[in-house]
């Protein structure tokens, strides 16, 4: 079995905010922007203005006020999604390429940097989601029937256009029962430096007591898989089981 962490969601540098986190500490998921194309129209149908929130508010509501009207229309690169549990993602190469050799049975768990929306909270990453893995591989893998019973929603497999340009390179996984969108976010990390002195966030020392501390690299600031080692899976498994 395999436990995956993967950051996912808007943040400063892929849409310039944290999520929203609330005070009983649930939050809502915002994706970042889609850029496919020229990099500014994007391609798909939703975006954070006609998109609406679990609590019923529109995604670009948990903008700053100044920055409401230039982002009501951009489109969102919806990925992952949690409704049938996929994600995709075009790799050439790096650490990502690992994400295709998940197998029935192992968790790729997702975490977002969030910020206090209705409370002084700073940011931090926090667990928001996971997937109870099914299938993964790189979309050539798949048949055309498979590619759409299990990935028709997934934006690199619902745009054409995208799919077209990625295909060759495009690692889908699939989320099957057990997979789950949290209610409440579950805060990993604490703010550190790195060599240079600047901050970082960093896996903080409960969670490495849950997910290993990968031989002293707990900077989990970029979006780089971060692999549990063995002696640490079961553990990690039931703590992420047990999350509401």
């Amino acid at each position: 079995m395999q436990v995956i962490l993967l950051r996912i969601g808007i943040d400063m540098g892929s849409g310039g905010m944290h999520g929203p986190l609330f005070r009983d500490d649930s939050f809502e998921y915002l994706p970042i922007p889609d850029n496919f194309g020229d990099g500014k129209t994007g391609v798909d149908e939703r975006t954070y203005g006609n998109t609406i929130s679990r609590r019923g508010d529109p995604l670009i509501s948990y903008f700053p006020e100044r920055r409401r009207a230039k982002m009501c229309d951009k489109p969102m690169h919806f990925d992952p999604e949690f409704e049938t549990f996929t994600y995709g993602d075009p790799v050439r190469r790096g650490p990502k390429r690992s994400l295709a050799k998940l197998a029935e049975g192992d968790m790729l768990v997702f975490y977002a940097g969030l910020k206090g929306f209705d409370f002084d909270s700073a940011a931090a990453l926090h667990i928001i989601g996971y997937f109870e893995v099914t299938a993964a591989g790189f979309a050539n893998e798949f048949s055309r029937d498979e590619l759409n019973h299990l990935f028709a929603n997934n934006f690199h497999v619902r745009h054409p256009a995208v799919f077209e340009e990625q295909k060759d390179r495009l690692i889908l996984v699939k989320g099957g029962g057990g997979s789950r969108l949290l209610r409440k976010a579950a805060r990993i990390s604490v703010l550190g430096k790195d060599r240079a002195g600047k901050p970082l966030q960093k896996l903080s020392p409960e969670m490495q007591e849950i997910f290993g501390h990968f031989n002293g690299k707990t900077a989990i600031q970029r979006s780089t898989p971060r692999r549990v080692w063995p002696e640490f899976t079961e553990c990690a498994a039931d703590f992420l089981r047990g999350l509401t």
